[in-house]
Protein backbone atom coordinates (compact mmCIF):
# COMPACT_ATOMS: atom_id res chain seq x y z
CA UNK A 1 0.00 0.00 0.00
CA UNK A 2 2.69 2.29 1.13
CA UNK A 3 4.29 1.81 -3.00
CA UNK A 4 0.73 2.81 -4.17
CA UNK A 5 0.31 6.19 -2.34
CA UNK A 6 4.20 7.01 -2.96
CA UNK A 7 3.11 6.64 -6.91
CA UNK A 8 -0.04 8.24 -6.74
CA UNK A 9 1.25 10.96 -5.08
CA UNK A 10 4.09 11.72 -7.23
CA UNK A 11 1.16 11.61 -10.11
CA UNK A 12 0.43 15.55 -9.29
CA UNK A 13 1.48 18.04 -11.03
CA UNK A 14 5.01 18.99 -9.85
CA UNK A 15 5.75 16.92 -7.16
CA UNK A 16 8.90 15.38 -6.38
CA UNK A 17 10.14 12.35 -4.14
CA UNK A 18 12.47 13.82 -1.01
CA UNK A 19 14.32 12.45 1.87
CA UNK A 20 15.02 15.01 3.99
CA UNK A 21 15.08 13.13 7.48
CA UNK A 22 16.94 10.29 6.24
CA UNK A 23 15.45 7.08 4.47
CA UNK A 24 12.95 7.11 6.32
CA UNK A 25 9.69 9.00 6.02
CA UNK A 26 9.67 9.45 2.10
CA UNK A 27 8.48 13.28 1.44
CA UNK A 28 6.32 14.34 -1.41
CA UNK A 29 6.63 18.05 -2.13
CA UNK A 30 5.44 20.36 -4.69
CA UNK A 31 7.47 23.73 -5.33
CA UNK A 32 9.87 22.86 -2.18
CA UNK A 33 6.38 21.97 0.30
CA UNK A 34 5.83 19.29 1.90
CA UNK A 35 2.40 17.77 0.99
CA UNK A 36 2.62 14.41 2.22
CA UNK A 37 5.12 12.13 4.42
CA UNK A 38 5.15 8.11 4.20
CA UNK A 39 6.32 6.49 7.39
CA UNK A 40 7.31 2.52 6.78
CA UNK A 41 6.98 0.80 9.83
CA UNK A 42 7.88 -2.44 9.78
CA UNK A 43 6.26 -4.07 12.71
CA UNK A 44 2.92 -2.46 12.00
CA UNK A 45 1.14 -0.69 9.46
CA UNK A 46 2.70 2.53 7.68
CA UNK A 47 1.84 5.51 8.09
CA UNK A 48 0.67 8.56 6.06
CA UNK A 49 0.65 12.17 6.98
CA UNK A 50 -1.59 14.56 4.81
CA UNK A 51 -2.30 18.95 5.13
CA UNK A 52 -5.54 18.86 6.16
CA UNK A 53 -7.98 22.06 6.59
CA UNK A 54 -8.51 21.96 11.02
CA UNK A 55 -12.23 21.87 10.32
CA UNK A 56 -12.37 18.55 8.00
CA UNK A 57 -9.29 17.04 9.76
CA UNK A 58 -11.49 17.01 12.99
CA UNK A 59 -14.60 15.61 10.96
CA UNK A 60 -12.21 12.38 9.89
CA UNK A 61 -10.84 12.03 12.61
CA UNK A 62 -14.34 11.37 14.62
CA UNK A 63 -15.58 9.40 12.00
CA UNK A 64 -12.06 7.05 11.27
CA UNK A 65 -10.08 4.99 13.98
CA UNK A 66 -7.04 5.22 11.34
CA UNK A 67 -7.15 9.05 11.37
CA UNK A 68 -5.41 10.60 14.25
CA UNK A 69 -3.74 14.01 14.82
CA UNK A 70 -0.46 14.29 12.38
CA UNK A 71 2.50 12.36 14.21
CA UNK A 72 5.15 15.14 14.65
CA UNK A 73 3.02 17.63 12.87
CA UNK A 74 1.19 20.50 13.68
CA UNK A 75 -1.90 18.43 15.21
CA UNK A 76 -4.25 21.55 13.52
CA UNK A 77 -3.22 21.24 10.30
CA UNK A 78 -1.95 17.62 9.66
CA UNK A 79 -3.51 14.26 9.77
CA UNK A 80 -1.55 10.99 10.07
CA UNK A 81 -3.45 8.22 8.18
CA UNK A 82 -2.75 4.82 9.49
CA UNK A 83 -2.58 2.53 6.12
CA UNK A 84 -4.54 -0.73 7.65
CA UNK A 85 -7.23 -1.57 5.30
CA UNK A 86 -10.02 0.18 7.19
CA UNK A 87 -10.06 3.42 4.38
CA UNK A 88 -10.33 2.43 0.99
CA UNK A 89 -7.63 3.75 -1.59
CA UNK A 90 -10.40 5.91 -2.93
CA UNK A 91 -11.08 7.52 0.28
CA UNK A 92 -7.27 7.79 1.00
CA UNK A 93 -6.45 9.72 -2.63
CA UNK A 94 -9.21 12.20 -1.87
CA UNK A 95 -6.90 13.18 1.55
CA UNK A 96 -4.27 13.12 -0.68
CA UNK A 97 -5.72 15.52 -3.00
CA UNK A 98 -6.83 17.83 -0.37
CA UNK A 99 -3.44 18.02 1.17
CA UNK A 100 -1.81 18.74 -2.60
CA UNK A 101 -4.49 21.39 -2.92
CA UNK A 102 -4.27 23.20 0.74
CA UNK A 103 -0.24 23.32 -0.24
CA UNK A 104 -0.47 24.74 -3.96
CA UNK A 105 -2.83 27.18 -2.57
CA UNK A 106 -0.41 28.45 -0.35
CA UNK A 107 2.07 28.70 -2.80
CA UNK A 108 3.31 32.47 -4.63
CA UNK A 109 0.76 33.36 -7.69
CA UNK A 110 3.57 32.38 -10.33
CA UNK A 111 4.12 29.25 -8.89
CA UNK A 112 0.58 28.42 -8.79
CA UNK A 113 0.06 29.55 -12.00
CA UNK A 114 3.07 27.22 -13.47
CA UNK A 115 1.26 24.33 -12.08
CA UNK A 116 -1.92 25.06 -14.18
CA UNK A 117 -0.17 25.02 -17.47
Amino acid sequence: MKDTMIKYSLKKKGATKDYPFGTDPVVIKVAGKMFALIFDNKEKNCRLNLKCDPIIAENLREQHEAVQPGYHMNKKHWNTITLDGSLSDEDIYVMIDHSYDMVVKSLPKSVRESLAE
